[in-house]
């Protein structure tokens, strides 16, 4: 073992502090990773606040961080794909069990074993595991990824939680060239649906509550914006949807949205709203519409997405923080006041 830097939470209602935390010894299939940049995710928050303890209830210290761009220190003796020096990216897993049908058909996400990359139980410390809030980490070389050397690196982090998620269902649902998509909310999440489906080659059309958002929604890629609470403007899109990636965690009428799909068409959530949402029946059996839901993606996915945006060039729109400063972006997330994530510079742990 080897003690690392870190910052944490004691308890649901505790601010963000300075601490240290143990890390193994890289195994023989181990990649240790000097982190570099580490984005910050909605539900780092939830987490850190235990707003999930009845699904996924939050063992303290509590280090979050799932959306982690590093370079490659130390690999182990077995490692094939790593070498010291590579740029790398961690998602949202750091194991699973490598046996069940769904490791087998590469959604490791869906795996019941799955071991994501902080508050799971930690097979190696006896503990569990800690996430990117962290100078580094160490993460079997199957579930560490390669970052195409021409993306910004504070950009590229999140692409590791918001690029997945949203990518994911887009290549499911076959978002191609020539199909009209809908983008329900212009956040972290949305952002980044507006620049795949854009890259696509789809039509794009931006659903938000905010008509000053117009301007930048455009800028994104989207070819038209749409005022959710302007019925006029709704009602001119009726029917006319191959696909709509609806991530709003708010409550909201998802009937509503139900309404602009086409035969066959599909709203996939990614958000993930505290209260069922209302659904009529006839909204799903007139034109054999679909209603899904998709969490991030698998390894190889995960891969090609990072690759495609080595391609198109895209990455995420991120507002650069110190980790001392990590307090204070949690109370601004809850105020939606950033553009549209925060990815924290983790040179600036070395200081605490």
């Amino acid at each position: 073992m080897y003690n690392a830097k870190a910052y944490s939470a004691a308890n649901a209602t505790s601010s963000l502090a300075p601490t240290m935390i143990s890390r193994r010894e890289p195994l023989a299939q181990d990649v240790r990773i000097d982190i570099l940049f580490c984005g910050i995710c909605h539900s780092d928050l939830h987490t850190v606040r235990n707003e999930w303890k009845s699904a996924m209830p939050t063992v303290y210290p509590c280090v979050p961080g799932h959306e982690i761009v590093g370079r490659v220190t130390a690999v182990g003796s077995g490692v094939t794909k790593f070498k010291p020096g590579d740029l790398t990216a961690v998602g949202c897993m750091v194991d699973s069990d490598h046996t069940c049908r769904e490791c087998a058909a590469g959604v490791e996400q869906f795996c019941p074993n799955a071991v994501f990359t902080y508050n799971s139980p930690d097979k190696h410390l006896n503990g569990v595991t800690y996430g990117g809030y962290s100078d580094s980490i160490v993460v079997d070389e199957r579930f560490v990824l390669r970052v195409p050397a021409n993306l910004d690196l504070a950009g590229a982090a999140p692409l590791l939680c918001a690029g997945i998620t949203t990518y994911s269902p887009m290549r499911h649902w076959g978002v191609t060239k020539g199909k009209k998509v809908g983008v329900v909310g212009l956040g972290g999440l949305g952002h980044m649906a507006v620049k795949f489906a854009h890259a696509f080659g789809a039509h794009v059309v931006v659903f938000t509550t905010s008509p000053n958002k117009k301007d930048d929604a455009i800028r994104l890629g989207a070819d038209e914006v749409v005022v959710s609470r302007h019925a006029n403007e709704m009602n001119k899109h009726t029917g006319s949807f191959d696909f709509i990636l609806d991530a709003v965690s708010a409550d909201h009428d998802i009937d509503a949205y139900l309404n602009l799909l086409g035969r066959d068409g599909t709203i996939t959530l990614v958000g993930a709203p505290e209260k069922p949402l209302a659904v009529r029946a006839f909204s799903l059996l007139i034109g054999r519409r679909s209603l899904s839901g998709s969490i991030i993606g698998g390894i190889a996915e995960t891969q090609e997405m990072l690759d495609f945006c080595g391609t198109h060039n895209l990455t995420s729109d991120v507002e650069v923080i110190p980790i001392q400063k990590v307090n204070e972006a949690y109370d601004r997330l809850l105020k939606s006041d950033v553009k549209y994530r925060f990815s924290i510079d983790m040179a600036s742990v070395k200081s605490t």
